[in-house]
């Protein structure tokens, strides 16, 4: 624990109750706009808030900005679904394309935390094999770097989180300092069902803390781990590295909205950023830029950052920027069973398994998904029965059975397309700025995951006895926009972070990666930005 304190200290410098260190946010170090800081970085969700602990507790002068609250989880956050939507990003977007994605909720944060703030805890790794789909399966794309560049860092952001969870078979086997939480009525059908149908299954893995963790409460199995966690047991950025970031220098900009990116035509540099705050537009100088805002914004950024140089968006040479955009497919199937289940009572992602992950070549699709206990709490489950058909009368009977039904999803690995993407709609948002359109379709490969993740749910559910099921197909997890290559004809940053076209502007966030696996984006992020603060603080590396 010791080695972990030197390195990340932010669970010790939290109040031993619920709640934040106002007295860090108090006496925090403030930059003054005239001041040249070493870093100014766009976003405080998993990749800017890693990359602002790891500078600042390397002694840089590094500032973060984010466009919403700096979130108190006492005062803020409610268990109740209607009143978290303010965690969500919910400024006016464009969508389009044969499958339009819908965007406001589980894919979009707002605030310090981003939207780790109100995910649902499940921090998986990615598997060797997602670094070489193209050459492994003859789809997606390679990445310019391999699994074990991640591999010490996954490690250092599974003890800093923490992560908890059985030793895991998949991909490369590896376990967990901290042990899986007890499993409640959700994960024993899963378990049960699993075992019915000869599908390996495991508890965790979720950044949730079991039993205390320095001074952040353990887990009180509430349930309402998407609306913000009150009790600060499951992990996000706002509490697992912002902390750290503020004990040693850093500065949090919350409620200013970066606009664009200042650049120098002769020296071809970034200078820093323009921004908004309290309605007064602003520009903040800095020596290096990273852009931290997720796979909508920080194609956005860079596109509303054109200049005589780059007349088409910043970056964007070789017509890069906001191609490739993924999501994942995540379907959900409940089952009805004769006794009560109660799926809220645990976080949503108690038991999962990745034994669908890799390609099959038996199987008519490439790539995979893998499945997780889900625990859509009553608004979210009357959406889903909704959707199926049911109304009136019958609706209320579906609700009325609410304890009596568990619910599986799924994350499918849909491919990267370069006409899925971000540009610029005629719209403007409030600030005057063009605002996203995200285009999106799927393909024939995506579809057969999306049927097949289906059936396997099915399968589990009735192997474990359920007498009914309904599946509603969905999305989840947004990344790429801005994905890593190893040359600027198929990518806009290197294997660092660095963008290929200005040489002191970073991106570290899921816009970079060039697949997505069938795991949750966050742990990948944080080990990404870990990365690249270590190459910018020691100067080894690309």
């Amino acid at each position: 624990m010791s080695a972990l304190r030197e390195r990340n200290d932010s669970a010790w410098l939290l109040p031993p109750r619920p709640g934040m260190n106002h007295g860090l946010r108090k006496d925090m170090r403030r930059f003054g706009d005239q001041d040249e800081v070493d870093i100014a970085i766009v976003g405080c969700g998993a990749g800017g808030s890693t990359l602002l602990q790891r500078l600042a507790r390397a002694g840089w002068k590094a500032v973060a900005f984010d466009a919403g609250p700096f979130w108190d989880p006492d005062r803020d956050w409610v268990s109740d679904e209607a009143g978290s939507h303010h965690l969500y990003w919910t400024e006016p977007r464009v969508i389009d394309g044969t499958d339009p994605v819908p965007l406001g909720s589980n894919n979009s944060g707002r605030g310090v935390g981003g939207s780790m703030v109100h995910f649902a805890g499940y921090t998986p790794r990615f598997h060797p094999s997602d670094f070489h789909t193209y050459s492994l399966d003859g789809v997606g794309a390679d990445w310019p770097l391999e699994y074990s560049d991640l591999k010490g860092f996954y490690e250092d952001i599974e003890e800093e989180l923490p992560v908890a969870g059985e030793p895991w078979p998949w991909g490369e086997p590896h376990e967990y300092t901290y042990r899986p939480h007890p499993v409640s009525g959700n994960g024993e059908v899963f378990l049960r069902g699993a075992l019915a149908r000869g599908i390996t299954a495991k508890v965790g893995p979720v950044a949730i803390a079991n039993g205390r963790f320095g001074n952040r409460p353990h887990c009180i199995y509430r349930g309402f781990c998407l609306q913000g966690c009150k009790v600060n047991a499951k992990a996000s950025p706002l509490i697992t590295h912002i902390p750290d970031a503020l004990a040693h220098g850093a500065e949090v900009r919350a409620d200013s909205m970066v606009t664009r990116i200042g650049f120098d035509e002769h020296s071809g540099q970034a200078t820093g950023v323009h921004y908004v705050r309290g309605g007064v537009e602003r520009f903040q100088r800095a020596r290096l830029v990273a852009v931290a805002g997720y796979s909508i914004e920080t194609p956005r950024l860079l596109l509303n950052s054109a200049n005589s140089r780059f007349p088409e968006g910043m970056c964007n040479d070789f017509d890069q920027v906001g191609r490739y955009l993924m999501v994942q497919g995540a379907p959900q199937t409940g089952g009805r069973f004769t006794s009560e289940v109660r799926m809220y009572k645990a976080p949503p992602p108690e038991v999962s398994t990745e034994d669908f992950y890799e390609t099959d070549p038996s199987k008519p699709y490439k790539r995979g998904f893998s499945l997780q206990t889900v625990s859509p709490l009553p608004i979210t489950w009357a959406e889903h029965v909704a959707s199926q058909g049911h109304w009136g009368q019958d609706l209320r009977r579906y609700m009325s059975d609410y304890p009596h039904w568990s619910c599986l999803g799924a994350l499918c690995e849909f491919l990267p397309l370069a006409e899925n993407r971000v540009t610029l709609a005629d719209e403007k948002d409030r600030h005057g700025l063009p605002v996203a359109k995200f285009s999106y379709s799927q393909c024939e490969n995506d579809r057969k995951l999306m049927d097949a993740a289906q059936t396997v749910m099915e399968e589990i559910l009735t192997g474990a006895g359920a007498e009914e099921t309904m599946t509603v197909k969905r999305y989840a997890h947004l990344v790429g926009g801005a994905r890593m290559a190893r040359d600027e004809q198929h990518g806009v940053v290197g294997s660092s972070g660095r963008s290929f076209a200005v040489p002191n502007l970073y991106i570290t966030d899921g816009s970079i990666l060039p697949t997505q696996g069938s795991a949750n984006p966050a742990l990948t992020i944080m080990a990404l930005a870990a990365r690249t603060a270590s190459i910018l603080i020691t100067g080894k590396g690309d």
